[in-house]
């Protein structure tokens, strides 16, 4: 399906991306910590969700297309800041006493899913980096079709985003255990991802601004 003589050079510039701190790996890190190894398991599940979603839609040519659209690519940025921005003035509205039990994170997994899920897919900048990456490793020596090798990359890439991002929330689960413990922080736990969805809002909303 792909060139496997290009393939250690892609693993290595996989490698270097999923180093590079970004927002997905803020949300993740940050619910691992807020609310335990379960949450930020759940919030990978739903990045890696969308990143098979973009995979699919770059194979298919769709998501050239509307990178080749600025109107589409200026309105994901206004609706991805707006969704991020109101997920972090509801968190903030939350009152210190409805902080939840240790033992009721069921439905915070489910919420932190659907975040991450949604969040990525308005992201222009995820979108981009499919149509803009993914062709790079793309090669005529192979009988497979251009939109099959960029489909079996893009699956390789989730895959290995997801194991790590597995393995960041093990690392940083180990923390937020410890906190969680803690009433005084599990009080003010939603005032904290309310700050970092607010950051990663005005981050999204700043490149609207400079494009």
């Amino acid at each position: 399906m792909i060139d496997f003589a290009i393939l250690p050079v892609y693993l290595t510039a996989v490698v270097a991306l999923l180093l590079l701190p970004g927002p997905d790996m803020l949300l993740i890190a940050s619910s691992s910590i807020s609310f335990g190894r379960k949450v930020g398991v759940f919030a990978s599940l739903g990045n890696a969700t969308s990143g098979v979603i973009l995979t699919v839609l770059a194979a298919m040519g769709v998501s050239a297309l509307i990178a080749m659209n600025p109107l589409a690519l200026q309105a994901l940025h206004l609706l991805g800041g707006a969704y991020l921005l109101k997920m972090g003035t509801d968190c903030l509205r939350v009152k210190p006493d409805a902080a939840p039990e240790l033992d009721s994170n069921s439905a915070a997994a489910k919420s932190y899913y659907q975040r991450a899920l949604v969040s990525n897919l308005l992201n222009p900048k995820a979108l981009v980096f499919f149509v803009m990456f993914l062709p790079q490793f793309v090669s005529s020596s192979v009988s497979a079709s251009s939109g099959e090798q960029m489909l079996t990359l893009g699956l390789l890439l989730n895959v290995l985003g997801l194991a790590f991002n597995f393995l960041l929330v093990a690392l940083v689960g180990s923390v937020g255990k410890r906190l969680l413990e803690s009433d005084n922080f599990r009080m003010y736990q939603h005032k904290v991802m309310g700050c970092v969805f607010i950051i990663l809002s005005l981050w999204m909303l700043s490149n609207l601004l400079i494009h």
